[in-house]
């Protein structure tokens, strides 16, 4: 008999607190703008968002967050629209999330919760599960005390799901063994990665790193730059969709520059506004992919309204993790959605791209190229007639627009790195 049961999707109400106050950043994100991200994140997370609510105070409840009055409307709200769960913009503590959740009867989470169960339905490899496991941990220690009901959701839904999940009789003390273990689990990894990252410098082959907001664009940029590559019938495409947090662990694929060298991209998790500091700490050994890298490229959605603010979301994790200082490109992806001629020139620093379209892609590689490859060197050869395996070397390694048979050999111009233009000195005309 043919399955008719459904997943049931849940309904979500929406709840944001806007700080009404003078002290307000240049910096922070407008609270329009942060309760649309949390619409997307929602349906990332798979729910229908029925329905949200912004509460103006000056200061936050310390009770109830935003207050009990505001609780008990959107009380009413959550009935009326059939809301199944109820998300809040901001972090919560244990003891706001268990007043809320009792005074409204309904599943309460926050968004921290929210970004952890999509982090959990996204993650493909072992070491991603462990990290989001890790960052689960680490956000559920502090609130056992206060989570009440919801240490004891064992069921299906938003907030429910992924490794670090436990039922309530899970302690402090199983929690803490835990974390230990996949920190262990994770230094094997991490040891593994390092052997790799040896045997990658020892090929000389540039690392460019790609860095941003999520739903920037990044995957798809990635899947730009590997059809570059010679062997790009067996470099797998990576999923890119236009939703938040389309793919989430680190992904290594070959391109070539202009001059025919290989390099290789570096696809990163995307940053959000108020990401949790836990998720941050969890995948700092994954972004250490980025420690490792020759060039950043920071793309930037052009279109999102907030990509100021975006861009300095990115930029303060870079930050966090030490990597500020890093040589980067910035690259404003999607123009092709924009008006022709409204944004500024290309600089040696900036781009303006079309990942999807393939927009300016040449002169994002002639970018990197430049970057990659200043630690080069043009020289002339003389390969003798018996060293013909090293002039394929060279063609293979190398962009030769330009060579000749003479009687004692092949002359040959080409930009060496500085390995081979140690080891072919010999040659050197």
């Amino acid at each position: 008999m043919e399955n008719t049961f459904e997943k049931e999707i849940e309904r979500a109400l929406l709840v944001g607190l806007n700080i009404t106050t003078n002290l307000k950043k240049n910096d922070d994100i407008d609270i329009n703008d942060s309760m649309n991200e949390l619409e997307e994140l929602a349906k990332a997370a798979g729910a229908e968002v029925v329905g949200s609510v912004i509460q103006n105070k000056l200061s936050v409840d310390v009770t109830y967050y935003i207050g009990k009055g505001k609780v008990e409307e959107i009380k009413e709200q959550a009935e009326i629209l059939e809301a199944t769960i109820i998300i809040f913009n901001d972090e919560l503590s244990g003891s706001q999330l268990r007043n809320i959740e009792q005074l409204i009867g309904k599943k309460v989470i926050d968004r921290t919760t929210l970004i952890l169960d999509i982090f959990a339905q996204r993650a493909i490899s072992k070491e991603g599960k462990l990290q989001v496991e890790l960052a689960q941990l680490r956000y559920r220690l502090p609130r056992l005390t206060g989570l009440g009901a919801q240490m004891s959701r064992t069921g299906a839904g938003i907030g429910t799901r992924g490794p670090g999940e436990q039922k309530l009789e899970v302690d402090r003390r199983h929690i803490l063994r835990r974390q230990d273990d996949i920190r262990r689990e994770l230094k094997l990894i991490k040891k593994n990665r390092e052997t790799q990252r040896v045997q990658r410098k020892k090929t000389d082959i540039p690392i460019v790193a790609l860095v941003g907001y999520t739903n920037a664009g990044k995957s798809s940029l990635l899947n730009q730059l590997i059809k570059t590559h010679k062997d790009y019938s067996t470099e797998k495409e990576v999923f890119e969709k236009n939703m938040l947090f389309a793919t989430l662990d680190v992904t290594l694929r070959k391109a070539t520059l202009p001059n025919k060298k290989e390099f290789l991209v570096v696809d990163t998790v995307g940053f959000v506004s108020k990401l949790p500091h836990d998720l941050i700490e969890a995948f700092k050994a994954t972004l250490e992919e980025v420690k490792y890298a020759d060039l950043i490229l920071h793309v930037v959605d052009a279109t999102n309204e907030s990509f100021e603010i975006q861009k300095k979301t990115t930029e303060s994790v870079l930050k966090e993790l030490d990597l500020e200082e890093k040589r980067q490109i910035m690259v404003y992806n999607k123009v092709d959605k924009l008006e022709l001629d409204i944004y500024p020139k290309n600089r040696d620093d900036l781009v303006y791209i079309s990942a999807t379209q393939g927009i300016n892609i040449d002169k994002l590689l002639k970018m990197i190229q430049e970057a990659v490859c200043a630690d080069t060197y043009p020289v002339e050869l003389l390969l003798p007639y018996d060293k013909g395996g090293v002039f394929s070397d060279l063609k293979n390694n190398y962009r030769i627009d330009n060579f000749e048979y003479v009687d004692n050999g092949i002359k040959v111009k080409v930009e060496l790195n500085g390995k081979d233009y140690n080891i072919l000195k010999e040659y050197m005309i």
